[in-house]
């Protein structure tokens, strides 16, 4: 028995089944996103489609902690000094080639490894160029990436290079969640499955390959990214790419406009443009209505908004080689042998004499010796060099040993991580050379030590305080702090950024968004905050200052204090503006860096917000001089330009 529940076994999950199965069919498509809660059957699902690709297909999970040598592969040492040939040694895409690679928290794994995994899953082919070699090798798997939105977003750059995205969620229906809980207690007592349902869709997604869209699909899939505000166009490539492969698995000899109309939702949810506070994805009843609007209604196109059913290829048998106008010709050739698809390009997931469709039986790279050449390598120097060989200031970036390789340095300090292919290197080339004394052999000299040189981002925590007093100015002070936390959290994946809330009024303060990266959590704790009551200025100074002692104290990222008020303070004690000046000084004395930003109004001023600058010694900006018309997130440019680069600096 399988030791690992069958993917026709999963209770419902439709959408995430069907995307699966798209990707396998046409790899261009890059991978498939499964956004949602944990114990959703996320990777229950990637696991089972393994299980349904040919020749015992591997399935990979990538950890969170890999380094980048583990992921593309890298120099073996080892061979290195003990050979003085090059010799690669395979990582896991070389691993996944002909099955599934599986990322878990694909929004926690660093944009550089992400950028490589959609790379790879589009193109099918690694290449690994560093420390004086080049390989290349085929690595052609199903991306599947996971992830909880709660936990921080993607980068949208890296959102929309996957092909497909699909919300996955535990259902609420008491009589579904028993079922799937029979099914798992039936499958662990090793009970055999009421039907063989995966060696059908086995049978199907083997002989499945992606058909050619007519012009008359390619225009309706333009007009439809239009309608609903794809950014880019990816989404118009994507929305082809889906439908031929949903063709393809129906046995249709070309996509038609009901195939754009069952994959849409799959590409289009995740790439269209939305407000700051708008909910992700797409409604049904707008994409309904642009579906309708582009492709003229369900009774015109023919409505397959149910579950795809891959068993139907049994009625579509002999129309596969019947070919349409504008079709792809007929396939040809032994019974069994693949059709090469209308419009493909060669090189494009190819493996030599093969054809490009549901992933092929691994051929699995080997360590391989690269051409057993001898070194000659230039002289080890001391100058820092990146992975690529550069040299010069750009390599440093960090300058610890922590994070991303991006270079090596001279061996110099016992708490440095040493570079053992940049170590291998030096040794090897010194005694190609001849500079090793007579008598020393092949043992390491201390100069050919090499320590790692790591770019490791450095991660800050803003805190947005805010006086949600009743003032007149109370709503708008609000709206622009709201905003700047959504536009903060939408960039802060690459730095690992967090973005923490405090609002003040009535009579007390409090942490209404606790620090987070993630644009989802902070757009449900904002949304409905309100205005009103008089202005605790010293409460909320104060529960800043215990938040950023509790970031200092916990190692956590460094903090920067962002507020918003107009100084003054109705509340906290007998004397509020003295009270407040205590809790300013009190702050000040973290050393935590502050941005004051001055929310007063109307031609007679007081010019308190200012004062409280002073205090804080922080920075100081008027906030009607940063707002533009039509502007939601002006105040967030101006606290990346004034806090965030100034830490940086």
């Amino acid at each position: 028995m399988s030791a690992h529940l069958p993917f026709s076994s999963v209770v419902g999950q439709d959408d995430a089944k069907l995307a699966l199965l798209l990707a396998a069919v046409e790899p261009r498509l890059g991978g498939v996103l499964l956004r949602g809660e944990k114990g959703s059957a996320k990777t229950t699902l990637a696991r089972g489609l393994a299980a349904l690709l040919p020749g015992g297909a591997p399935f990979v999970e990538l950890p969170l902690g890999a380094s980048e040598d583990r992921v593309v592969g890298a120099l073996d040492v080892a061979a290195l000094l003990g050979s003085r040939n090059y010799v690669f040694r395979p990582g896991l895409l070389a691993a996944a080639h002909g099955g599934v690679l599986y990322v878990d928290e694909v929004n926690l794994l660093p944009d550089h490894l992400v950028d490589v995994l959609l790379d790879v899953a589009v193109s099918g082919v690694n290449r690994v160029e560093r420390d004086g070699f080049s390989e290349s090798h085929p690595a052609r798997f199903v991306l599947v990436g996971s992830m909880n939105p709660e936990e921080g977003e993607l980068r949208p750059q890296l959102l929309d290079r996957f092909g497909l995205a699909v919300d996955v969620r535990a259902p609420e229906e008491p009589e579904v969640r028993a079922e799937i809980v029979r099914r798992q207690l039936a499958f662990e007592s090793s009970e055999p499955p009421a039907a063989s349902a995966d060696d059908a869709i086995r049978d199907t997604l083997a002989s499945a390959r992606p058909v050619s869209c007519g012009d008359a699909v390619v225009m309706a899939a333009a007009q439809l990214a239009v309608a609903v505000g794809a950014q880019g166009l990816r989404a118009d490539l994507a929305l082809c790419r889906a439908a031929g492969a949903l063709a393809g698995l129906d046995g249709a000899p070309k996509a038609r406009p009901e195939h754009l109309r069952r994959v849409a939702s799959l590409v289009l949810g995740h790439r269209r443009r939305r407000d700051p506070f708008e909910a992700p994805g797409i409604a049904s009843e707008e994409l309904t209505s642009a579906l309708d609007h582009v492709l003229g209604g369900a009774a015109a196109t023919g409505d397959v908004s149910g579950q795809h059913d891959v068993t139907r290829d049994q009625r579509v048998r002999a129309e596969r080689d019947v070919p349409e106008e504008g079709a792809s010709e007929p396939r040809s050739g032994p019974p069994g042998e693949p059709r090469r698809s209308e419009g493909h390009e060669p090189g494009d997931h190819d493996q030599p004499g093969g054809q490009r469709g549901p992933l092929d039986a691994p051929a699995q790279p080997r360590a391989n010796e690269v051409d057993a050449r001898r070194l000659s390598l230039p002289r080890p120097t001391s100058t820092l060099k990146d992975s690529r060989g550069r040299t010069g200031k750009s390599a440093v970036a960090g300058g610890g040993s922590r994070g991303r390789r991006v270079g090596h340095a001279p061996f110099g300090d016992p708490g440095q991580r040493v570079d053992g292919a940049a170590t291998a290197i030096a040794h090897v080339a010194s005694a190609v050379r001849g500079h090793r004394a007579r008598g020393d052999g092949d043992a390491l000299a201390p100069e050919d030590l090499r320590a790692v040189v790591a770019a490791e981002p450095r991660a800050t925590l803003v805190i947005v305080a805010v006086d949600a007093s009743g003032s007149i100015a109370g709503r708008r002070r609000l709206d622009a702090a709201r905003s700047a936390v959504v536009s903060l959290l939408g960039d802060a994946y690459r730095r690992r950024d967090r973005v923490a809330m405090v609002a003040f009024r009535g009579e007390s303060a409090e942490v209404v968004l606790r620090p987070t990266g993630s644009v989802e959590v902070a757009r449900a704790r904002l949304a409905e905050l309100s205005t009103g009551g008089r202005t605790p200025l010293a409460a909320g100074l104060k529960e800043v200052t215990s938040l950023v002692r509790e970031t200092q104290r916990s190692g956590g990222p460094r903090p920067a204090v962002v507020l918003v008020t107009d100084g003054r303070a109705t509340a906290g004690g007998d004397d509020p503006l003295r009270a407040a000046g205590s809790a300013a000084a009190e702050l000040a004395a973290t050393g935590v860096a502050c941005l004051v930003v001055d929310a007063e109004t109307g031609p007679a001023r007081l010019g308190l917000a200012r004062s409280l600058a002073t205090t804080l010694g922080a920075d100081y900006v008027l906030l009607e001089d940063i707002e533009q018309p039509g502007e939601a997130a002006a105040l967030a440019g101006t606290i990346r330009a004034r806090v965030l680069q100034a830490l940086e600096g």
